[in-house]
């Protein structure tokens, strides 16, 4: 499919533009570019049919079944982005005086309201764009209540060998060292390695719970604590707070930072890069340590913006992703109290009941009950067909099933995840199970069909290693013959 600037002709065009009433400004010569921007010129007809095509190439959650797992690619209710769209809450600015806001005010401090109820946190910072940036953003905050006791020898993040690959990389990028711990044989962390782990140079430990084996550990109580002993503090990774919410606060189990991605738990659409909101909860001790400014409540009832007088720094631009905070509070106040705990039990049991349709055939690394998702390994399959993971990812795309998430975790070989999600109905997983079934079945009465699968798709198998190391990032302008 050509680009839309390969489909670019000089000279075409529209004009949507109204006459407008207002003056005109003449800009001076030195903010001018000196060269037109190299914009592509297409009709209306024609750039409406490029973006259809374009849609129709990908794959979401209003064309079928999307199990990726951790990322809680689930149905996002439409009244959220009717809500997002008001003009109250799009025809303002970020810099206009907190007297002519005070509904934007309010709205975030509602919002952090029920965060925190949901986290056992204390204080909110909406200004991470991501769940990778409140990880950078919430590990600050470790380094900041360390430095501020003179504890500068704290330079190690304990991180298991289940965890995202975030977790290191955030850890790296702050400055710490990184320890990896491995799991015991239920999948959790192995508490004799991790005592083993701990010292005087520990700054924090980095988990989430269930975590990416969809097993909620239960040692979390005694993890926490060891941390806590060492001097060390807890960070939750929210990555899979989907499981949980309404139902166990991460604040109780000992944590004592964590982000939550507004864009997976609390309804925003998000893939393809975007949008997406981290915001980062944390116990009153890390409070004094957040950046930026914040809303705080005056005396009279009103609101205001503020930042303390030692906090200086700042992690993105004004309280973050605004209208992806919009949509979290539609989503949390149409739930309420009953919804959102009905939503984190509605994601167990479908995540249970797939799983219990396929571990018949398929190897499950972890036996018992998962969380809102779960791990299976195709290494069986593999050996005896020579069918991997990621022949049967390809062939689900045949059935207008995205790929689960594979070879991932790292700790379990041709490993698949899948999260069902709790907007999916029996019968939406009763027929995954099928197709599933299926291609098991295939695998060994005919593998090479597996192996050139998908055969229905635009894209079939691309140069992934290619991709990776020779990526294509930016087009190049070249006169046409």
């Amino acid at each position: 499919m050509e680009l839309i600037f390969e489909k670019s002709v000089s000279g075409k065009g529209l004009f949507l533009m109204p006459d407008t009433d207002a003056p005109e400004v003449k800009i001076s010569g030195k903010f001018m570019r000196s060269v037109p921007p190299k914009l592509p010129e297409l009709s209306e007809t024609e750039i409406n049919r490029h973006y259809s095509s374009l849609a129709k190439r990908a794959h979401g959650v209003n064309d079928g079944f999307y199990p990726l797992g951790s990322c809680t690619m689930k149905y996002n209710p439409t009244v959220n982005e009717k809500i997002a769209a008001y003009d109250e809450l799009t025809d303002i600015h970020p810099l206009q005086p907190s007297e002519t806001v005070q509904g934007w005010l309010k709205l975030y401090d509602m919002t952090r309201d029920y965060l925190c109820s949901i986290t056992g946190m204390d204080d909110v910072c909406f200004q991470p764009a991501a769940g990778a940036h409140g990880e950078f953003t919430g590990l600050l905050l470790i380094k900041s209540y360390h430095e501020s006791r003179g504890d500068h020898g704290r330079n190690k993040i304990i991180v298991p060998d289940s965890s995202h690959g975030t977790n290191p990389a955030s850890g790296s990028m702050c400055g710490y060292g990184v320890i990896s711990v491995p799991s015991n044989e239920k999948g959790g962390i192995d508490l004799e390695a991790l005592r083993a782990a701990v010292g005087e140079d520990t700054a924090g430990l980095m988990l989430t719970n269930p975590n990416t084996l969809g097993i909620f550990d239960e040692n979390i109580l005694e993890i926490t604590k060891i941390i806590h002993e060492a001097g060390g503090l807890c960070y939750y990774d929210g990555a899979n707070l989907n499981a949980i919410m309404g139902i166990a606060r991460p604040g109780d189990m000992g944590f004592d930072v964590m982000h939550m991605n507004l864009h997976k738990t609390f309804s925003t659409p998000h893939g393809g890069g975007g949008p997406g909101s981290g915001p980062v909860a944390c116990k009153q001790l890390l409070a004094p340590f957040i950046p930026g400014r914040r809303v705080v409540k005056k005396d009279d009832g009103g609101y205001d913006m503020t930042a303390p007088e030692d906090v200086k720094a700042s992690v993105g631009m004004f309280c973050g992703n605004a209208l992806v905070i919009v949509r979290a509070l539609a989503y949390l106040m149409s739930l309420g109290k009953e919804g959102i705990p009905y939503a984190a039990k509605n994601a167990v049991l479908n995540a249970n009941y797939m799983k219990a349709g396929l571990e018949d055939i398929y190897d499950v690394p972890y036996g018992g009950i998962c969380m809102h998702e779960f791990v299976i390994s195709a290494e069986k399959i593999k050996k005896e067909t020579g069918v991997a993971a990621l022949d049967i990812a390809k062939a689900l795309i045949d059935n207008d099933i995205h790929p689960p998430t594979i070879y991932f975790p790292l700790i379990v070989n041709e490993a698949m995840m899948y999260e069902p999600t709790e907007t999916e109905s029996k019968e939406t997983i009763d027929n995954a199970i099928k197709v599933l079934r299926e291609i098991y079945r295939e695998a060994y009465e005919d593998p090479e069909k597996l192996h050139e699968a998908p055969h229905n798709a635009q894209i079939k198998r691309p140069d992934e290693v290619l991709a990776a190391r020779q990526p294509v990032c930016r087009y190049e302008f070249r006169e046409k013959e």
